[in-house]
């Protein structure tokens, strides 16, 4: 089969879902559609909107082809979320990882749930381990997981939507879920002992074709008979896949959207500590990947109402008048899990710049925490949102001391995506970030860091 040139990638992100379409040969990105990725709040517990999504799916789908030809489709979304399937429709609907229900048999799940040796997965608030989302439907809602016939991933719940065709995918079973061992490349214990091996499909790399669009998608979609469709990946791991291979190890990807995820390939795994919300990853060929995460793309939105690119007087005024922002401001997740958000000054007496320059540097010296776990590799690269905050950038340079470059792929999820195909696009060379220079910077990072 010749290798797609077109490929259209729907990107689904724990905020907003996309549809981008990529020139595999050259790797510009053609056209994109987005959504809010909205929660429906209605009974049984918070969910995907799945059906809304879909819509969007099929109706961007028809776009892009009208507009430019689509030649293959991929997939990449984010992660901690599974479709549970009875037959052919949800047994029930695909859980919020953020809902607190499976926090109601947190003390029952944490004595079956894997030791952290096996799964390399630390224990997480509400649902952000899918296993322990799994156990709580099992026990919650009883009836209706005893009618469960497949378990889906949610890049494979999207592809068997287009394909009809069920798939385990590595990336997405290994991202802290409690469900895979990424040493010995298995299910865990878990699993097993909960007896639901036999609901999860085979295991297919995630750089498979898993199969052609349905008849009837493409009919509503308007698109050609055959077009292919990938096994599809876990978001974080799609941002690395164009760097694999293509730097001296160990190099570090700064992955960003919702989260911030600092991931060193080539990296030690002896560092991880299960209390500071590190794990191993699992890459798109089966290899742990040190791993340390916060939620540093919501945070910023929380905390900066109206960011604006501060100035160079406005980022000395913040060192000069000690304006600190301490971790953290979503509980339990991070390297500082347990800590109270705050700031040292009132925000609303801060100037937009200001309090765009607090929020930044915060987040480059939790990014800085994060790499205490994973490792710091000989290079740092960010891809997503953080890419374009050069304050953040050029701070993390100064705390890392290695090169920090921002991605010059606009979306790092997207484009790695598209090369599941194969494509022989290559990621474009980033812009190398000159360390922070402002005077008082090594003395505010202490005090910060004294603080904690």
């Amino acid at each position: 089969m010749t290798e797609p040139r077109l490929i259209a990638v729907i990107d689904i992100g724990k905020t907003n879902a996309k549809l981008v379409l990529v020139d595999a040969q050259t790797g510009e990105q053609l056209a994109a559609r987005s959504t809010p990725n909205s929660i429906r709040r209605d009974a049984p517990y918070p969910h995907a909107d799945v059906e809304r999504l879909w819509q969007f799916i099929i109706e961007s789908l028809g776009a892009l082809q009208a507009a430019h030809g689509i030649d293959g489709i991929s997939i990449t979304t984010h992660g901690a979320t599974a479709a549970l399937l009875a037959g052919d429709e949800l047994a029930m609907p695909v859980l919020d990882y953020e809902h607190n229900g499976p926090e109601e048999t947190g003390a029952a799940y944490g004595a079956i749930r894997p030791d952290f040796a096996e799964s390399l997965s630390p224990r997480l608030p509400n649902g952000l381990n899918l296993g322990a989302q799994l156990y709580w439907q099992s026990q919650a809602h009883a009836e209706a997981f005893a009618g469960v016939t497949q378990i889906l991933t949610y890049p494979q719940y999207w592809a068997w939507r287009l394909t009809g065709i069920a798939a385990s995918e590595v990336t997405s079973l290994g991202c802290h879920t409690d469900l895979w061992a990424p040493d010995s490349s298995a299910f865990s214990s878990l699993v097993t002992r909960q007896g639901w091996d036999r609901l999860f499909p085979p295991v297919r790399p995630a750089a498979s074709v898993l199969g052609t669009v349905l008849p009837e998608v493409a009919a509503a979609a308007g698109l050609p008979a055959g077009i292919p469709v990938t096994c599809g990946i876990h978001d974080s791991n799609a941002s690395l896949l164009p760097h694999l291979g293509a730097h001296e190890t160990p190099f570090t990807i700064l992955s960003t959207g919702t989260w911030a995820i600092a991931m060193t390939v080539g990296g030690d795994t002896g560092k991880l500590d299960p209390q500071r919300d590190s794990l191993a990853n699992v890459d798109a060929y089966g290899r742990p990947v040190p791993t340390a995460r916060f939620m540093g793309g919501r945070e910023f939105d929380m905390l900066v109402p109206n960011p604006v690119e501060p100035s160079t007087d406005e980022v000395a005024r913040v060192m000069t008048g000690d304006v600190r922002v301490m971790p953290g401001f979503m509980p339990g997740v991070g390297p500082f899990p347990d800590a109270k958000g705050r700031w040292t000054q009132p925000p609303e007496s801060l100037s937009a710049g200001e309090r765009t320059a607090a929020v930044s540097l915060y987040l480059a010296l939790v990014t800085a925490a994060c790499l205490a776990l994973a490792g710091i590799g000989k290079q740092i690269i960010i891809e997503g949102p953080l890419a374009r905050n050069r304050l953040f950038g050029q701070a993390l340079a100064a705390l890392s001391g290695v090169p920090v470059s921002a991605s010059g792929d606009a979306t790092g999820t997207s484009m790695g995506a598209s090369m599941l195909f194969g494509g022989g696009h290559v990621s474009k060379p980033g812009t190398v970030l000159e360390p922070l220079a402002t005077e008082g910077f090594a003395a505010y990072a202490a005090r910060w860091r004294a603080e904690l």
